[in-house]
C-alpha cells in the first residue's frame, strides 16, 4: 500500500483566519469561533494538490501535511 498524506492543524498556532476552509472545503470546516475542524482521512488526487496549496496559504503557518504509512510498515 502506498504512502498517504493528511492535513493536520496546530491549534496553538492557528488564529482562525478561515482561509483553509475556503480553500479546502472537502476536508476542512469551521467551528462556531472560526477555527478549523479537519477531516483526517487520507488525501488523494486533486484533493492532495489543493491541500498543498492550502497549507502554503495559511497566514499563521498552522497547517501541515503529515505523511502516514500503513500499519506494519516503516
Amino acid at each position: 500500500m502506498a504512502v498517504t498524506y493528511r492535513v493536520v492543524v496546530d491549534p496553538i498556532a492557528c488564529t482562525g483566519h478561515g482561509i483553509c476552509a475556503d480553500m479546502l472545503p472537502e476536508r476542512i470546516t469551521l467551528d462556531d469561533w472560526g477555527y478549523p475542524i479537519v477531516d483526517g482521512s487520507p488525501l488523494t488526487g486533486d484533493v492532495l494538490l489543493h491541500a498543498k496549496r492550502c497549507v502554503g496559504a495559511c497566514p499563521a503557518l498552522a497547517l501541515r501535511l503529515e505523511r502516514s504509512t500503513p500499519p506494519g510498515r516503516s
